[in-house]
């Protein structure tokens, strides 16, 4: 089936988009951001997970966490191009939220089939979720966990977990006799551990979560099927946050170089502060048409979704290394400062960066299905 015209991005997408925008806007301007999670400068401070939850219950009421849920089990089941556009205002305000992760664990759930029906009910209703389903070595692969299943309980740890402190569930994957399953897990069981990871990013938490003996009910029982089958929409998904973040990075950087005088000119009037950001711009124009085409791909021609998610996270990984290093640049000497806004997007864009694999990895991948692997 051919893509259509203008990538699906219909009516409904950019009404979407642009309530999200204002929303963001009116509710949480960056100052507020950075009042929020840069109030302390000490770099021997503990990781805190800040976040405002009444806003977070704004989210919930306006619907977007169940943007993605199927309309069977509860949810809108919008296409993936509209919950992009959602992604890149999110990106854009850098808004500290679980929203990204739990569309994340729906997406794998759909993937389950009828089986994760009553986990997608939950999160229609309202429930946040993450993905717990990396291993120590951070390997990115759908079949490698740190967690077992035995007899219904799972031990073991699940490292890079994703606002770990901000979701109430967490889907879990674990390796048992018959392979790797799926496992629905409240964040609060008995046995459940969740242990804070130092990370850059102050915009969002990470934690490796320990498992002992936990009771999980298993809402997957081909995990690595319906992970490969939702890995698209994930990384099209991130891709679009690191293109809303390159984007706000490109027009406040731009703004200052515009009135930032040097030598009797504006900053921006020079080439050499010029150039750069001009390909800051197309580095974003190419991260967002790549996104887009990834997201029309997921919800038309999905034999191909895989490709091209490959190619928007490789373009976005890329993107958010240059513009956060042309934003911090551009800004001289106060780009280094704590109270200079552009270090929260620096932090943010260098997490978003590595998170399900940089530009290498992912063009390792694309060259496996363009050409074949390796022998």
């Amino acid at each position: 089936m051919a893509q259509p015209n203008n990538f699906g991005f219909g009516e409904e997408a950019a009404l979407l988009k642009e309530s999200a925008r204002k929303f963001f806007a009116e509710h949480f301007p960056t100052e507020k951001l950075h009042a929020m999670v840069a109030d302390d400068p000490n770099p021997e401070r503990m990781s805190s997970a800040a976040w405002e939850e009444s806003l977070w219950q704004q989210m919930v009421e306006l619907g977007w966490t169940c943007l993605a849920v199927p309309e069977s089990a509860g949810g809108l089941g919008i296409p993936l191009v509209a919950v992009a556009g959602l992604a890149e205002e999110l990106g854009r305000a850098a808004f500290p939220c679980p929203l990204l992760p739990t569309l994340n664990a729906t997406y794998v759930l759909a993937a389950c089939g009828e089986s994760a029906t009553s986990a997608l009910g939950e999160i229609a209703e309202g429930e946040s979720a993450t993905l717990a389903i990396t291993d120590s070595d951070g390997n990115w692969s759908s079949d490698c966990t740190g967690v077992s299943c035995e007899d219904g309980k799972l031990n073991g740890t699940a490292w890079f977990v994703q606002d770990a402190r901000k979701v109430s569930r967490l889907l879990v994957s674990a390796r048992s006799a018959d392979g790797v399953g799926l496992y629905w897990v409240n964040a609060d069981a008995a046995g459940v551990s969740i242990q804070p990871d130092a990370i850059v990013d102050l915009t969002r938490d990470q934690a490796h979560v320990t498992f002992e003996g936990v009771s999980a009910e298993q809402v997957g029982a081909d995990g690595v099927a319906a992970l490969d089958a939702a890995m698209p929409a994930i990384w099209t998904i991130l891709a679009a946050d690191i293109s809303g973040a390159a984007e706000w990075q490109l027009q406040t950087t731009v703004e200052y170089v515009s009135t930032r005088q040097q030598f009797d000119h504006a900053l921006g009037f020079f080439q050499a502060v010029k150039h750069p950001l001009v390909d800051v711009m197309i580095m974003t124009d190419e991260t967002r048409s790549l996104v887009y085409n990834a997201a029309c791909a997921f919800d038309t021609e999905p034999e191909r979704a895989a490709q091209y998610a490959h190619m928007a996270k490789a373009s976005a990984s890329e993107t958010a290394a240059y513009a956060s290093g042309r934003s911090v640049q551009c800004h001289g000497g106060i780009g280094f400062t704590w109270e200079c806004y552009v270090h929260l997007y620096f932090k943010r864009q260098k997490h978003s960066q590595m998170l399900f694999g940089d530009a290498a990895w992912h063009r390792a991948q694309l060259a496996d299905i363009l050409i074949g692997a390796v022998a």
